[in-house]
């Protein structure tokens, strides 16, 4: 682990094995961090903010660093990505065009805003008063982040809060410590200060507890489930700390009658299906007019067929394990309730055959879902599609929202209007129009409603690892002359 610019073991020894999930092989062991070793990390960050070279350096010297990084991360594309592949379960095709690609544009992306952070001075009626709104660091921050992306998520909480003159300390996931550690070195190595930087390896419920409760940490920022990030923001709330939350999502795709039924057909497999469902973005509610239904579930049926599972560092596979035996457990789960309550499985929910190892799951799909299923209100993190139909826009939308969560959602129209028109009624931080997933570095991303607090990316994701100030200048001395009779002239 990183702690203070020295690369350390945990104080109690103990370390945790870490497994590749697409054949159950050890791929590495880590430190198993606790909370003498997260308090030991908070100190070195505290210490670094405080008295530091970091903080006080100008915002386009940190900028440079964090494209300096970005430039690192691209020279060692090919063997992150297979990493990332590795250690994530995601096939080696979208680590290696997606996951990298993103990492290094992203990180590039705030070193460049980094330059943005400037004292801004006000107008005011005045003579001879100066007031400038300062964008300040907020101090030490804790980024824990989720096994999905680890690389990526890793980004989103480092960069930008390094970015802005803070310092960090970032848990990983259990499962996926390794990229974010390799961003570590690589940040060392781009000439980032001893202690700006901190990543501890260990578990949520020890390790992310001490982070988030802790009177020395200043904001907390967390990416995961619902769950967890309303026990995150307790545990934050004793000391008030700053808060973001990217947490779960049920995203709808909403086929609107007038869809280019090919590019839909192209777009639900991608929402429903990208890295094994596990994406809090994954589109898992299908929302087809009833007349479009029948022909639309056939072709999606033939499409999902289609789909290689395998191991994820062939070129040739387009769905990987899911992380862990106790997800697929948890999916296999949800599957069986899906049944139970009268959905139609009509394609999916085994384990495939011919991949005795690795925690494989078919993708599937339910037709005849209800919005009031088990399956079309929770959260399943895994590869299960829920089909329901609808009468009317209206009638769209209002499923569109029936539920606690509002991340993302999706609208499928030829008409880009009538598309527009509904996406406005939909309740969720991002909305796409013929597209689902893609995220750009310079937009906000975010959840209405359960699925978070604050905002990532861009400018909005910048500012949120900010204090304001005003600072006010009285250049003439005049300010206190009369004071509102309060205090007497001299």
């Amino acid at each position: 682990m990183l702690i203070g610019g020295a690369w350390v073991e945990s104080t109690s020894g103990a370390s945790q094995d870490i497994q590749d999930p697409s054949d159950e092989t050890l791929l590495a062991s880590v430190p198993l961090a606790n909370r003498e070793d997260a308090r030991a990390a908070i100190d070195a960050a505290r210490d670094a903010f405080d008295t530091g070279p970091w903080p006080r350096t100008p915002p386009g010297k940190r900028g440079q660093v964090l494209v300096r990084l970005a430039e690192l991360l691209q020279a060692e594309t090919d063997r992150l990505a297979e990493l990332e592949a590795r250690n994530a379960g995601k096939p080696i095709r979208q680590a290696s065009i997606a996951d990298l690609p993103m990492a290094i544009e992203h990180t590039g992306h705030f070193g460049r805003l980094a330059s943005k952070l400037v004292d801004e001075e006000l107008e005011l009626p005045d003579v001879g008063i100066t007031t400038r709104v300062l964008r300040e660091p907020i101090g030490v921050c804790a980024g824990i982040i989720p096994w999905n992306f680890p690389l990526l998520m890793a980004v989103w909480k480092v960069a930008p809060a390094l970015a802005a003159g803070n310092t960090m300390v970032l848990k990983p996931a259990t499962y996926t410590p390794l990229t974010a550690l390799e961003y570590a070195r690589l940040a060392e190595k781009a000439g980032l200060p001893p202690g700006a930087l901190n990543v501890i390896t260990g578990s949520g419920h020890e390790v992310g507890e001490e982070l988030a409760a802790h009177p020395s940490v200043d904001k907390i920022a967390f990416t995961g489930s619902t769950k967890i990030g309303r026990a995150v923001m307790r545990n934050a709330s004793d000391t008030l700390k700053r808060v973001t939350l990217e947490l779960g999502g049920k995203a709808p795709m909403v086929i609107l009658p007038n869809a280019d039924q090919d590019e839909a057909l192209r777009g639900a497999l991608f929402g429903a299906f990208l890295h094994q469902g596990q994406v809090c973005l994954a589109g898992t509610r299908l929302l087809l007019p009833s007349a479009m239904r029948e022909s639309f579930l056939r072709r999606l049926r033939q499409r999902a067929e289609s789909l290689h599972l395998g191991p994820t560092l062939s070129w040739e596979t387009d769905m990987g394990p899911l992380i862990s035996a106790s997800q697929r457990d948890r999916v296999e789960a949800y599957v069986a309730q899906g049944v139970e309550e009268g959905a139609a499985l009509v394609h999916g929910g085994r384990r495939p055959p011919g991949l005795p190892k690795g925690y494989y799951l078919e993708p599937t799909i339910f037709d005849d879902v209800t919005p009031e299923m088990t399956i079309a209100r929770e959260e399943i993190f895994g590869p299960v599609l829920s089909v329901m139909t609808y009468e009317t826009c209206a009638e769209a939308v209002e499923m569109a929202n029936a539920t606690e969560y509002g991340l993302a959602a999706s609208v499928w129209s030829r008409d880009l209007k009538e598309a527009q028109a509904v996406a406005r009624d939909i309740r969720a931080g991002t909305v796409w129009v013929n597209q689902h997933h893609i995220l750009s570095c310079a937009a906000p991303h975010g959840g209405y409603k359960q699925s978070g607090v604050g905002r990532e990316l861009g400018i909005w994701g910048l500012y949120e690892y900010t204090e304001v100030k005003h600072l006010f200048l009285d250049e003439s001395g005049e300010a206190m002359k009369d004071a509102f009779g309060l205090v007497q002239p001299d």
